[in-house]
């Protein structure tokens, strides 16, 4: 039996955590946990794009967001990549953080987005994060990264290079450049010869239209499952043993010449 996954493709209220904590509560409810191994959301999916309330809004500490996520990996024996949250430091600077969770219900990793969106004015109210992004789940090493991210091919294949196989992606990809989305997800897969499990919200916020089409796609390029623009859960298998087949087949990872890359 492959890893079976789960894609909470969701629309967030506008600013509204309490909101959000019981939409991903409700959609919890009517999964078919029993036949679900990971679980992902999508990024910034307590309070959406309401950076300018942060300093109301945020978790402190990401304390309410990894409890409420706990919880939920717990009753329901699911790990859960668990999109981002907008996580309020002690110093009062706020970052866009990813949360992994296992089965147990224990944090075992938090990336902090690495290159902010200039487009949605992250800059202003974000502070970068400058950690990798990779962890161990469900016995597969694995990396997490955030929506613009992917638009890196360099920090992407930064977290490929000792020997990580599946490439989970959190976002809030706007809907006018979803053709974007999808294209480089493909390129992230193939030219990496990983898996990529892709969450994208829908719905809409008052400045942007968001695109859905969340996607697990396989190490050669091919879709395994994607979804449409509307609010749905999205599920797909994959065979993380696939990967080794087809790094051996055409070995790009022994064939780098990374003597060369900066000249």
């Amino acid at each position: 039996m492959g890893l079976r996954i789960a894609l909470l493709q969701m629309d967030i209220v506008f600013g509204n955590p309490s909101e959000n904590y019981k939409n991903v509560e409700n959609h919890f409810e009517t999964l078919p946990t029993n036949e679900i191994d990971i679980v992902v959301l999508p990024e910034l999916w307590t309070t959406g794009y309401d950076l300018t309330r942060l300093d109301e809004i945020a978790d402190k500490d990401g304390t309410e967001s990894v409890e409420f996520i706990s919880s939920l990996a717990k009753k329901y024996h699911v790990s859960i990549v668990a999109g981002s949250i907008a996580k309020k430091h002690s110093d009062a600077t706020v970052t866009n953080t990813l949360l992994i969770v296992n089965r147990q219900g224990e944090l075992i990793k938090e990336y902090s987005k690495a290159h902010l969106f200039r487009l949605m004015d992250e800059e202003k109210h974000l502070i970068e994060g400058n950690s990798n992004g990779i962890f161990e789940l469900e016995e597969h090493r694995s990396a997490g990264v955030i929506c613009y991210d992917i638009r890196f091919p360099e920090w992407i294949r930064t977290h490929m290079l000792d020997d990580t196989k599946i490439l989970y992606v959190v976002a809030e990809w706007p809907k006018p450049r979803i053709d974007h989305w999808r294209a480089l997800l493909v390129s992230r897969a193939i030219e990496n010869q990983c898996f990529v499990v892709a969450c994208n919200r829908v719905g809409s916020d008052p400045n942007n239209q968001f695109g859905g089409h969340s996607i697990i796609i396989g190490p050669w390029g091919e879709v395994i499952a994607e979804a449409d623009e509307v609010e749905t859960v999205l599920f797909g298998e994959i065979d993380v043993d696939q990967v080794d087949k087809v790094r051996s087949t055409i070995p790009i990872f022994s064939d780098r010449r990374p003597e060369i890359y900066k000249l």
